[in-house]
Order: structure tokens, then C-alpha cells, then sequence
């Protein structure tokens, strides 16, 4: 009774990994064995491996990424320009623990969503919450959520994201209002979060689709002057995997 009594005091507490383990060491002859630290230790185990696996989940579901995809599986034997070296070393995400920003640029079907959503899903892993979004939609977003009072809210969810991910930049010229929404972003990010742009343009033609000169430079100098550059190049490889962007 005592024992039963224990297990619904941990089962309040909502530590059900531990409740578990503890049932199935109870129901195992082999338990006399492990000594009590061993079996408090790996009852400790579950209980975090579950919250952490859970915690993993949510933010996953938070970052929306496009596809599953794993810095593991990556292939670096086709000739796009991906240097193996600076891949693996960005993997640790050292670029978002200090605000760097990363961009993935090359043309279409070489694979750079499928990159950015391999570093966003490290992240993940990592700890670290993520947003991911197409820029139209994204700047959608922030342009309707003016409109509607959300602004703010929207802004401070955007700024709690310690990874923006933001695909397809530079295919529709910025409008005016689209410039200074993200000017604003990228401002309230400087030294707090990290960005990563995927896009078919190369870098040094992103300053033509901005309009406004003054905000254009102000955008490009925080984008490119703290940044990691990927230029990805080659053949579609749509061909072998329809799912690549």
C-alpha cells in the first residue's frame, strides 16, 4: 500500500515517466539486482528523456518547418557547392547562441529549403525555439497584423524565436510597408536572434528588391555584415528528390 500510495503522490506531481519505470521494475523478478541508486537513476532517466522529448515536440510544432529533414542526411557528394566542413561546424548552432545569421542561396531544386529545415530541426534539437516562414507569407503576416491590432503581439512572438527562418526571400519585390516591417524585425533582432534567408537571388541583388535606398542599406547591413553565406550551385535535384527546394 505504501508503495501504490508513492506512485500516486509522483503521478500528482505529473512525473509519469518515473510512475512508469517504477511499475515496470516492480513487475520485473531481475530488479533485485540494481541497487537503489541504479533504479532511482534510471527511473530520473525517463522522467527526463519524456519531458525533454516533449519539450522537442512542441517546439518543432512551433517552428513549422516545410519538411522533415536532419543535418545527418545531407549529401555531400553531389558537386552543389556544400562545404562538408563549415556544415558540420554550423551544426553545433554556436551562430544562433551568438545572433549570427545565416544565408542559403543557389537556384532552384538544389536543396536549400531542405538545408535551412535540417538547421532549423538541429536547433530544434538543441533547444533553441524556431519560426519558420515563407517571406511573402511572412510579410502577409506582419502587413494584415497591423490592420487588426496584432502587430504587437505578433512582434513579441516573433522576437522570442531565438531562429527565424525566412525561404523564398527576394522572389517578389518588397513593397514600401513590406521594407519597414522588415526593417523593424530584423532591428528588434540585432543581438538577440538569429535569421536565416533562403533564396534563389544572389546576395548582392537583394539591395535592387528593396525599395526605399535608406532602408534598403539598413536591411542589407544587418543581414550580410553578421552572417554565415551558403551559395549552393549545380543541377536541380528535383529529379531525385521531388520534395527539394
Amino acid at each position: 500500500m505504501l508503495f501504490h500510495a508513492t506512485l500516486e503522490k509522483l503521478a500528482s506531481f505529473k512525473l509519469f515517466g518515473m510512475v512508469n519505470t517504477f511499475q515496470e521494475q516492480m513487475a520485473s523478478p531481475s530488479i533485485c539486482q540494481l541497487s537503489f541508486e541504479e533504479r532511482l537513476s534510471l527511473a530520473v532517466d525517463r522522467e527526463w528523456n519524456e519531458r525533454e522529448g516533449k519539450k522537442l515536440e512542441t517546439r518543432l510544432r512551433e517552428a513549422k518547418l516545410k519538411m522533415s529533414a536532419a543535418i545527418e542526411d545531407l549529401d555531400f557528394l553531389n558537386q552543389r557547392g556544400l562545404d562538408r566542413g563549415m556544415v558540420l561546424s554550423l551544426a553545433n548552432c554556436e551562430w544562433i547562441k551568438a545572433h549570427r545569421h545565416l544565408l542559403i542561396t543557389g537556384p532552384t531544386g538544389i536543396g536549400k529549403t531542405y538545408l535551412a529545415n535540417a538547421f532549423g530541426y538541429q536547433a530544434c534539437r538543441l533547444g533553441y525555439t524556431v519560426l519558420n516562414e515563407r517571406t511573402s507569407r511572412f510579410l502577409d503576416l506582419l502587413r494584415g497584423s497591423r490592420l487588426d491590432g496584432r502587430y504587437p503581439a505578433l512582434v513579441r512572438k516573433i522576437q522570442k524565436m531565438r531562429l527565424l527562418i525566412l525561404d523564398d526571400f527576394g522572389m517578389v519585390d518588397f513593397t514600401s510597408d513590406d521594407a519597414r516591417n522588415l526593417f523593424d524585425i530584423l532591428e528588434d533582432r540585432n543581438g538577440t536572434g538569429s535569421v536565416c534567408i533562403v533564396s534563389q537571388v544572389p546576395v548582392e541583388n537583394w539591395y535592387d528588391t528593396i525599395p526605399l535606398p535608406t532602408i534598403a542599406d539598413a536591411i542589407m547591413d544587418r543581414l550580410v555584415h553578421n552572417s554565415y553565406q551558403i551559395e549552393m550551385r549545380g543541377e536541380s535535384m528535383r529529379k531525385k528528390n521531388p520534395h527539394l527546394d
